[in-house]
C-alpha cells in the first residue's frame, strides 16, 4: 500500500530522514521519534502535501495526491474556536464532500455515510452538538469519523492522542484498530503516547534513527 525507496526529506542543509519502507495492506505501523525528527512531515509526504528531497514514494501504487479518497487523515487533538458554527455531523460531512460545501442540501448517500461513520465511533448521541461544546475525547471521536467517512484504504494519524486522558487515548486508539481489523485498512500512527497503541502495533518505526 505504501512504499518509499531511497526517500530523503531535508530542509535546506538539514536532512530529517532517509527511508526505505514498505507498509502492507492492513498493517498497523506506529511512528515515534523526538520532536523535530520529521514524523508529521512523513505524513505530509504521504498526503501529497510535501515533496521528497530525493527518492520515490507511492501510495496504493501511485504518487501521493492531495484530496485522495483512498487516504483518511486524523489530525492532532486541538481545541475548537468558540462559537464555531459547525456541529459534529457537519465536520464528518466535510470528510465526504467538503468540495461541495454550501452547494445545497446534502446528498442522501452523503447523509447515510455521515450517520454510519458517527455510529461506528460511538458519536451518534452528540451528532448535533456544536463542536466547541464537545469534550476533547468526543471531538477526537468525531475527527476519526470524519477520516473514515470516505471509506479510505489508508488511515494516517498525526498525534491523535495528544492532550487526551488515558481512557480516551485507549478509546481512540481502539477505534482506529477496529477499523483496521474490520476493513483491512492500513494505519500509520504517529504518536508520543506509545503505551495505548503498542499492543495494537505490527511494527514500530523510530524515525529519529532514520536521520543518519
Amino acid at each position: 500500500m505504501i512504499s518509499l525507496r531511497d526517500a530523503v526529506l531535508a530542509y535546506g542543509d538539514r536532512r530529517l530522514w532517509r527511508l526505505d519502507l514498505d507498509v502492507a495492506a492492513g498493517e498497523f505501523l506506529v511512528v515515534v521519534g523526538p520532536n523535530g525528527s520529521g514524523k508529521t512531515s512523513l505524513l505530509k509526504v504521504l498526503l501529497g502535501l510535501r515533496r521528497l528531497s530525493a527518492g520515490t514514494v507511492t501510495v496504493n501504487g501511485r504518487a501521493p495526491r492531495r484530496g485522495s479518497d483512498l487516504v483518511g487523515y486524523v489530525p492532532q487533538h486541538r481545541t475548537v474556536v468558540p462559537h464555531t458554527p459547525l456541529r459534529a455531523r457537519d465536520l464528518v460531512r466535510l470528510g465526504i464532500d467538503g468540495h461541495r460545501w454550501g452547494s445545497g442540501r446534502p446528498r442522501p448517500e452523503a447523509r447515510r455515510r455521515v450517520e454510519a461513520a458517527l455510529r461506528d465511533v460511538g458519536a451518534a448521541p452528540f451528532a448535533d452538538v456544536p463542536l466547541d461544546l464537545l469534550s476533547g475525547g468526543e471531538l477526537q471521536r468525531v475527527r476519526v469519523a470524519q477520516a473514515l467517512a470516505s471509506g479510505p484504504r489508508i488511515l494516517l494519524c498525526d498525534e491523535p492522542l495528544l492532550s487526551l486522558d488515558a481512557e480516551h487515548q485507549r478509546i481512540v486508539a481502539g477505534l482506529v484498530d477496529r477499523r483496521r481489523r474490520d476493513h483491512g485498512t492500513t494505519v500509520v500512527f504517529v504518536t508520543h503516547e506509545v503505551d495505548p497503541v503498542l499492543p495494537l502495533a505490527d511494527r514500530v518505526l523510530d524515525i529519529g534513527e532514520a536521520a543518519a
